[in-house]
């Protein structure tokens, strides 16, 4: 599809990557991250066929935004969520946390989504990038520093995080593409 696209002028192509990039949600067995928060610049080393197939698919995008010197952007979306399924899921997942530990605690409101790939359509001239598609908080209640402590044990935090920010960091997209959260959990989940 990409190859099609370049060949037939397209010079703004976003694909559909996958926050299994970062080797925990399909690993063998539990996988720590190699630090948090999950940005884009992480090392990433999936031990499954289909985060290994997200991986060979932004190496691709990279290698024919080389050749073309289109604008391609690749977006790592995390635990797509749409509008009904926050009182229907949410409140099993703030009593079993851990359900969501494989996740790094991400999730990205179907309509936020749908402003990202909007964004990306509006900016150009970046070249390659790789995007986290997901919300500015954890899809769970318990704060950033104890979930990393309590499911993370020893794993490095690199920066200061913000009470509840999120593990799988959307910094990126908040700074370069101008991404603002319109559809955080709490707005549909009644504590």
């Amino acid at each position: 599809m990409i190859e099609a696209a370049v060949k037939l002028g397209i010079k703004k192509i976003v694909i559909a990557s996958s926050e299994t990039t970062y080797g925990i949600c399909f690993s063998d067995g539990k996988t720590n991250p190699h630090a948090l928060p999950l940005e884009e610049d992480y090392d990433v080393d999936p031990m499954d066929s289909y985060g290994l197939s997200k991986v060979v698919n932004e190496k691709t995008a990279r290698s024919f935004q080389r050749r073309s010197g289109f604008d391609i952007y690749a977006l790592r979306i995390g635990n797509v969520i749409e509008p009904h399924e926050y009182a229907e899921l949410f409140p099993y997942y703030f009593k079993n946390p851990e359900v969501r530990c494989r996740n790094t605690f991400c999730y990205i409101d179907a309509r936020d989504l749908g402003q990202i790939v909007d964004l990306c359509l509006k900016k150009d001239d970046l070249g390659f990038q790789i995007f986290n598609a997901g919300n500015d908080h954890n899809g769970a209640i318990i704060p950033s520093k104890e979930l990393a402590e309590q499911f993370f044990s020893g794993v490095p935090i690199t920066r200061v995080l913000g009470e509840h920010e999120a593990l799988f960091s959307n910094r990126k997209i908040r700074e370069v593409l101008g991404f603002r959260e319109l559809h955080n959990w709490q707005k549909y989940v009644k504590m």
